[in-house]
């Protein structure tokens, strides 16, 4: 080919429709408008099924194919010739489409109307430039390569899974200068997804939870493919949008309705990027934005990357059990408690906790707090070891893929928020403290 695909992706974003041209078998010509044009590889594209009209018609008949897209940033035209391979109805790659057509339909008032079939596979046989007048490109607002080259450096800094997952947020929003963003965590023994940490909201949501296949963020884990959406629509939209769509269909026991889940009311532009690692999914960075397009496949393609190098990382950090733990320390006398009883109530059936009737955690979290309290009321015990929940039987890890320094981060943020009067601190390498300044009363329901 005279020219790579990848080189004019901003044609695909379906700003100006494509022009897809196909004949019949007696040789009559047919134009039509084409909704989405999806990049796979260099060598192939997928073009959106949404009806059986004359152009799919002609294309089954074995119809040579030829499209025109042009670039909503240049104006330059380009001319592909096609030829149809098959078509997928499900899958990461008609998932893409699917969400990227919900927001093209909304922006072109065909809610309703454009309604994904399928993802017809092609593979380009030739791309030719069109000659014409052109505009120069503008500048791009950030460089991506250059900035993905600094944030990997600085995850390269990290010595424990915490300063990890704290500068991996911190990286998204200073190098890639995003202003709203989740970081979410897998929990695979219940199927959902946990936010560990997030920014630009006026709550934090940490400890929302979303299923996983629910909503964009879900898709991408279902499907451990990134998503992006550039124009706004209710169908993928967060925040209480979701929430009343779950309860609709019968999935909110699935989530801890305490805590919801941030995001943008009018957010235009979404994007979720899975985070995995040897065959595990480990979780989802999700980010947003109120203007249109914010996100290309500039963007896609440097989140994609730092997100595989975040998911190593976290593994690598995940799976230390690192015998030399920092020495013993002696254990500490507790704080005096002061102030009214802290009343904490534990419900075996999905090991949630609630601080005097509102609802704090559940899950491995909260089996963890429910031990650690009930250590600290009957033998007054400060001082813990990771390894040591590792055994400990109450807790019940999940095997491998326990993630416990996850659990342990998003139970210090929760604590941290409340400010109740509990406390969990690291006390160095493998080593944690629990501080209670108000006296407890532990009720098991």
């Amino acid at each position: 080919m005279s020219v790579r695909l990848d080189t004019l992706r901003e044609c695909l974003e379906g700003i100006i429709p494509g022009h897809i041209v196909t004949c019949d078998p007696a040789g009559m010509p047919n134009v039509a408008f084409l909704s989405q044009v999806e990049f796979v590889d260099n060598e192939h594209v997928a073009l959106s099924y949404q009806f059986f009209n004359t152009t799919r018609r002609n294309v089954l008949a074995g119809s040579p194919v030829r499209l025109l897209l042009t670039s909503h940033l240049t104006a330059a035209q380009f001319r592909l010739s096609l030829n149809y391979l098959r078509t997928e109805t499900s899958g990461p790659l008609f998932e893409r489409m699917k969400a990227k057509l919900s927001g093209i339909a909304a922006h072109s008032g065909m809610t309703g109307i454009f309604k994904l079939l399928g993802a017809d596979i092609y593979r380009v046989l030739d791309i030719v430039p069109v000659a014409g007048r052109t505009l120069a490109p503008p500048t791009p607002p950030i460089n991506c390569v250059n900035a993905l080259r600094r944030a990997t450096d600085r995850l390269a800094s990290c010595a424990n899974l915490e300063c990890l997952l704290e500068k991996a947020v911190d990286c998204l929003v200073k190098e890639f200068s995003i202003g709203h963003l989740m970081l979410l965590m897998h929990d695979e023994a219940r199927g959902c997804l946990y936010t560990l940490a997030s920014r630009g909201y006026p709550q934090s949501g940490i400890g929302s939870e979303i299923p996983v296949g629910s909503g964009l963020i879900g898709i991408c884990a279902r499907e451990r493919s990134p998503i992006r959406i550039g124009f706004m629509t209710s169908e993928y939209a967060y925040g209480r949008t979701v929430r009343d769509s779950l309860a609709a269909e019968g999935k909110l026991d699935a989530l801890e309705t305490a805590i919801p889940l941030p995001g943008l009311p009018n957010a235009a532009s979404q994007m979720a990027v899975p985070i995995a690692a040897a065959g595990r999914l480990l979780g989802v960075i999700y980010v947003e934005s109120v203007a249109f397009l914010h996100f290309g496949y500039d963007e896609e393609d440097a989140l994609v990357a730092f997100a595989a190098h975040l998911g190593l990382a976290m593994l690598h950090h995940q799976q230390a059990d690192d015998p030399l733990e920092d020495p013993a320390p002696a254990e500490s006398t507790p704080l005096p408690a002061t102030g009214p009883t802290l009343t904490i109530r534990h419900f075996a059936a999905n090991d949630s906790v609630f601080l005097d009737d509102d609802y704090l955690i559940k899950g491995v979290a909260g089996a963890i707090l429910w031990a650690l309290l009930n250590d600290f009321v009957k033998r007054g015990r400060t001082n813990f070891t990771n390894k040591g929940l590792r055994l400990d039987s109450r807790i019940r890890l999940p095997g491998v893929s326990d993630n416990l320094e996850a659990r342990l981060v998003l139970l210090q943020r929760r604590l941290a928020e409340r400010n109740a009067g509990i406390g969990i601190e690291k006390a160095g390498r493998g080593r944690l403290s629990l501080a209670v300044t108000r006296p407890l009363e532990l009720v098991e329901s």
